[in-house]
């Protein structure tokens, strides 16, 4: 089986985004509550008629917000399905998936699938937000990193860069090229927290983090929260917002064997979790009008696109180069500016632009097609891998 009986029989009904960016004074529970109370209203239903929750966590996240304790937060009393799930950026699209196979089979009605996080404080930069969070003490083998100076998510993505440019050739131009076409895209959002116009000079004016990554190379870190709301197709189509129809989803895990031939740098679950979105969707690479891809370093985006066959193996960075995933090219990428430039709420970034993008209601900023929007997640250094295929129409 391909899934295809899946096919769009699940929409995302509501979305909504809570104040984001540097915002004070509040927690995670707080922002979560504004998202889901905002999605309930976009949606026009009633906190009665949610009767699902599924939370990703955010680094910040206490036992508070959980999954039992959010809903206690909330007043939520009569849920039928909850869970608090991690796979890091990857999360948000499963939770999505998971929402939808609940409301197909009919265990639950209206999925509240939500990401909130408040790491940073006033005074301290978007580092010392990060730094905090508690590690393990490496042992074993997973020792070796941090005795040879690899320490801290910046670091490993900055390896794995490395290694796309000594095995092809990709250049710190290739690198800003992305994020110069994401800031453009957010220059028309307004919600995004960088709107200036950025060049590629300023890219390379700006300090290193870990060599070959510039600040501009990394994302945001951002206060806030975002929720969707997962129903059955039919019942989506009575509600207030157009539907963005769930045609397809998958997963990638593929695993670190930490081992000779095993490439996780360069080679990620992307291929095994179109695989299977794809099939159930009925599309091939060639038919996605708009991308939304996770974005939490400029490479993330380029071997995104080389995983999911938009250019050859390789080729992700002069692809990037040639203008395609700017406002006007072949491949409107990242609408809303991405994690480098608008937000920063893990594989809710993607996903919020993503709802925008298949609803029509980009505004300014609003892809000219958007008959198949695709959105993808990457969890840990690329890790975990998820897919949802979006489109307007019901079939």
């Amino acid at each position: 089986m391909d899934g295809r009986e899946l096919k769009a029989r699940a929409a995302i009904s509501g979305l909504g985004i809570s104040e984001m960016g540097r915002v004070y004074g509040h927690d995670a529970s707080h922002f979560a509550a504004e998202a889901i109370q905002r999605a309930v209203a976009d949606a026009g239903l009633r906190k009665e008629d949610i009767d699902g929750l599924l939370v990703s966590p955010g680094v910040s996240m206490t036992g508070q917000m959980g999954g039992v304790g959010l809903q206690n937060y909330l007043g939520l009393t009569h849920l039928r399905l909850l869970a608090s799930m991690n796979v890091g950026g990857a999360t948000a699209n499963v939770m999505v998936q998971y929402a939808a196979l609940a409301v197909i089979h009919g265990m639950a009605n209206h999925v509240v699938c939500v990401f909130a996080d408040a790491p940073l404080r006033e005074g301290r930069g978007g580092a010392a937000a990060y730094s905090g969070a508690a590690r393990p003490r490496p042992s074993g083998m997973g020792g070796l990193y941090s005795a040879f100076g690899v320490v801290g998510v910046n670091a490993l993505y900055a390896l794995a860069a490395r290694r796309h440019m000594a095995m092809y050739g990709t250049t710190n131009d290739h690198l800003g090229a992305v994020a110069v076409a994401q800031r453009r895209w957010a220059a028309m959002n307004p919600i995004a927290e960088h709107r200036a116009p950025l060049t590629m000079e300023d890219y390379h004016a700006s300090r290193w983090v870990a060599e070959p990554l510039h600040l501009l190379d990394c994302c945001l870190v951002s206060n806030g929260g975002v929720a969707v709301i997962v129903s059955r197709a039919e019942e989506a189509r009575d509600l207030a917002q157009p539907p963005a129809y769930i045609w397809g989803m998958g997963q990638g895990h593929p695993g670190d064997m930490r081992r000779r031939g095993w490439d996780v740098e360069t080679e990620t679950g992307a291929p095994m979790a179109k695989e299977k979105a794809f099939a159930m969707a009925g599309i091939a690479t060639r038919d996605v009008d708009v991308l939304q891809a996770y974005d939490c370093y400029t490479y993330t985006v380029v071997v995104t696109l080389e995983d999911y066959g938009f250019c050859a193996k390789g080729d992700g960075g002069p692809f990037a180069a040639s203008g395609a995933l700017a406002p006007g090219g072949a491949l409107p990428t990242n609408t809303g500016g991405g994690q480098l430039s608008a937000y920063y709420m893990w594989g809710m970034t993607p996903l919020s632009e993503g709802v925008i993008q298949a609803r029509g209601q980009g505004g300014e900023r609003q892809a000219a097609k958007r008959d198949i929007v695709l959105v993808t997640g990457n969890g840990g250094v690329l890790d975990h891998h998820s897919t949802l295929v979006l489109s307007p129409h019901p079939a």
